[in-house]
């Protein structure tokens, strides 16, 4: 409910006749409202709008590999519209798996396509697994899930927190250790 408060002002006539209020307003009126705000984004020091992030609404960069043999790997995502995945301005990510036979499969977080620059360097050194110092004075592995047991034909869902934070290059290498070839789907969604 819009409200208006007024006062005397201190350089006013009344102000100056000895009258004591707030000294908020005498003539001016005080408009208090409040109003909702949206913020979209900021211009960054080069006069460049920089936009907010905001999180996938569903799964993209869906990638499939066929016939994936027991002890082989596939990279994903890997499509012309994802090569690999920037998680600039991302938190945490989801990544999902669909293998055609049940088993144990096995993730890894690794540098992508040496195509791809990280920031403006280029060329990466692809295909390597991804190494920081995250609470830890040594640079170990960012990820590097050991075995899961899948389910057949269904997407297996992980959700990985904070530790892929702004990797610009990033791509996963998915081991096939079921025990038979299969093929596996991939796909991912990034929130913020």
């Amino acid at each position: 409910m819009p409200y208006e408060r007024t006062g005397y002002a201190p350089w006013s006539l009344t102000r100056e006749a000895g009258v004591e209020s707030a000294t908020v307003d005498g003539t001016i009126q005080v408009p208090q409202y409040v109003y909702p705000a949206l913020d979209t984004g900021f211009i960054d020091e080069k006069g460049v709008w920089q936009g907010r992030k905001s999180s996938d609404r569903s799964f993209i960069g869906i990638t499939k590999g066929e016939g994936i043999a027991n002890g082989g790997e596939m990279l994903a995502p890997d499509t012309s519209s994802f090569p690999s995945i920037n998680m600039s301005g991302f938190r945490d990510i989801f990544i999902a798996i669909k293998p055609s036979n049940g088993g144990n499969f096995a993730a890894k977080a690794i540098m992508g396509p040496d195509t791809v620059p990280f920031a403006n360097l280029t060329p990466v050194n692809a295909a390597t697994d991804l190494k920081g110092a995250v609470r830890q004075t040594d640079f170990n592995n960012l990820l590097a899930d050991g075995n899961d047991s899948m389910t057949a034909d269904v997407w297996n869902i992980f959700y990985i927190q904070n530790s892929l934070v702004g990797q610009q290059n990033l791509q996963f290498k998915i081991s096939n250790n079921s025990g038979g070839s299969s093929d596996i789907e991939f796909a991912f969604m990034r929130l913020v």
